[in-house]
C-alpha cells in the first residue's frame, strides 16, 4: 500500500454540521474502499490566495491515508463531482 495526502477546500457558508458530515463522507469513503487514514488534521476557516466561485475563504481539511491507487481514483471521482468542495490535490507521498 501507497502513502496518500488528501487536502480539500470546503465552502465556508455551510453550517457547522454539513462541514462535519461532508468531512466524515470523505473519511468513509476511503476507508470502504480499503484505504487506513492515519491522520485527519482540521485546518478551519482560511483566506484563500485567489477567489474561487466568488468565494474568498474557505475550510481545510488535511488527510493522510495508505491504500491502492484505486482508492485515489474513486476519491478523486467523488471529490470531482462534489459541489460543496472548492478545490482539492491528491498527492502520493515519497516511500522513505
Amino acid at each position: 500500500m501507497r502513502q496518500y495526502e488528501l487536502v480539500f477546500i470546503i465552502r465556508t457558508d455551510l453550517e457547522e454540521e454539513a462541514t462535519e458530515a461532508l468531512i466524515e463522507k470523505v473519511r468513509t469513503i476511503a476507508e470502504t474502499n480499503g484505504a487506513e487514514v492515519t491522520k485527519l488534521e482540521k485546518w478551519g476557516k482560511r483566506r484563500l490566495a485567489y477567489e474561487i466561485q466568488r468565494t474568498r475563504e474557505g475550510y481545510y481539511v488535511i488527510m493522510n491515508f495508505k491504500g491502492d491507487a484505486a482508492v485515489a481514483a474513486e476519491l478523486d471521482r467523488v471529490l470531482k463531482i462534489t459541489e460543496n468542495i472548492l478545490r482539492y490535490m491528491i498527492v502520493r507521498e515519497d516511500e522513505k
